[in-house]
């Protein structure tokens, strides 16, 4: 099993800058790619980035490719989501999650085996 908290999480105006967190502990090693996704109220779980720990391929939604950025630290089990120029659409909660599969679509909510709880992130006007 692979546990995954997630941080960093809060309230910014538009064109603010926020870093999500996502401390993973338990069986990392037999895990091959970690995502964020996010989920407004009333809306389906999204996909905004991914990060093979293989080799560190980066995959980005449209609607955040060149404001968000993901990256990691393997020795310490850390992946971040370094948010800029947010917009209130950005607004929901944001998930971090992992696969044990490697292969598959990263941006499938349905290839990810361990999630985190979740941090709100809310953009205001």
């Amino acid at each position: 099993q692979v546990q995954l908290v997630e941080s960093g999480g809060g309230l910014v105006q538009a064109g603010g800058s926020l870093r999500l967190s996502c401390a993973a502990s338990g069986r990392t090693a037999s895990t091959y790619r970690t995502a964020w996704f996010r989920q407004a109220p009333e809306k389906e779980r999204e996909f905004v980035g991914a990060r093979s720990l293989i080799d560190g391929t980066a995959y980005y939604s449209d609607s955040v490719k060149g404001r968000f950025t993901i990256s990691g630290d393997n020795a310490k089990n850390m992946v971040y989501l370094q948010m800029n120029n947010l917009k209130p659409e950005d607004s929901a909660v944001y998930y971090c999650a992992a696969t044990k599969t490697n292969g598959g679509s990263p941006r499938s909510r349905r290839e990810y085996d361990y999630w985190g709880q979740g941090t709100q992130v809310t953009v205001s006007t």
